[in-house]
């Protein structure tokens, strides 16, 4: 895969993983428009990648994943400006939600604002134990743009996600693991090796059988219950066209180790 460098971001690909860090120390990570940009660039050309089966996002330095949005951007911005930023927003968070690829976010410290929203974009959450996560928007103001309003409740439920955002509480990350934010927590020092050994072990499975999977989730969550089944039924039957599914259950079969190579 062909890497561009880039401003604000640091992109490392090594044995299918790839680790994007935001790369704004001086700012605690926040995100301006030129890092969503930047996000949404490397976000697209990374799902068309063969080379590249899970995607690690973390932030710069030890004390901020993200810790926001760039409010120095935003102080003079007018509301088409505004909303203008807002779909920059969208467009590369979904990008990072519905790739083939698997996607953590390795969440290093604060996570605040726009922060929580990129976090809760990514597949899985995996929290060092010195992180904060928030959405502070209110008492700017304004109001979460970057995905907060809508991830935040399919994710802790609608009473939680209303207290969070309404209050501005700051969370701790065992808080954020006790209500369903985040997946685990570890040790700051153990944070990128832990998501690096846990994207080993989703790369030694069927790769199209976990897209497959992901598709169906993130397209389920969005529909009714019915329509659900239906999708994964139809998805069900396309994975027993693959390799994999022939291999994977012969292998079963003759109890030993299979031989997966789909994505």
């Amino acid at each position: 895969m062909e890497m561009k460098t880039y401003n604000n971001l640091l992109v490392e690909v090594e044995d299918g993983i790839a680790v994007i860090t935001i790369n704004r120390p001086k700012s605690l990570n926040a995100l301006n428009s030129e890092t969503l940009a930047e996000l949404g660039d490397i976000a697209s050309t990374i799902e068309k990648s063969k080379e590249v089966k899970v995607v690690i996002l973390t932030g710069a330095g030890q004390k901020a994943f993200v810790a926001g949005a760039d409010i120095s951007e935003m102080v003079n911005a007018t509301a088409q400006e505004g909303r203008a930023m807002a779909l920059l927003a969208a467009e590369t968070f979904n990008c990072l939600e519905n790739m083939p690829q698997v996607t953590i976010a390795a969440v290093n410290g604060y996570a605040l604002g726009g922060g929580c929203e990129i976090s809760m974009a990514c597949d899985i959450r995996i929290a060092a134990d010195n992180a904060k996560f928030g959405q502070p928007e209110v008492n700017l103001g304004i109001l979460p743009g970057f995905g907060g309003t809508q991830r935040l409740p399919r994710l802790v439920g609608k009473g939680r996600a209303k207290e969070l955002i309404f209050t501005t509480d700051q969370i701790d990350a065992e808080e954020a693991y006790r209500i369903g934010l985040v997946n685990k927590v570890v040790p700051q020092t153990e944070l990128l090796d832990y998501c690096k050994s846990m994207a080993k072990k989703i790369m030694s499975k069927a790769s199209y059988g976990v897209t497959l999977a992901k598709q169906a989730i993130n397209t389920g969550m969005d529909t009714d219950l019915e329509s659900g089944l239906k999708l994964e039924a139809n998805l069900f039957g396309l994975a027993f066209a693959t390799h994999d599914k022939a291999e994977g259950m012969q292998a079963f079969l003759e109890k030993r180790k299979a031989d997966l190579t789909d994505f």
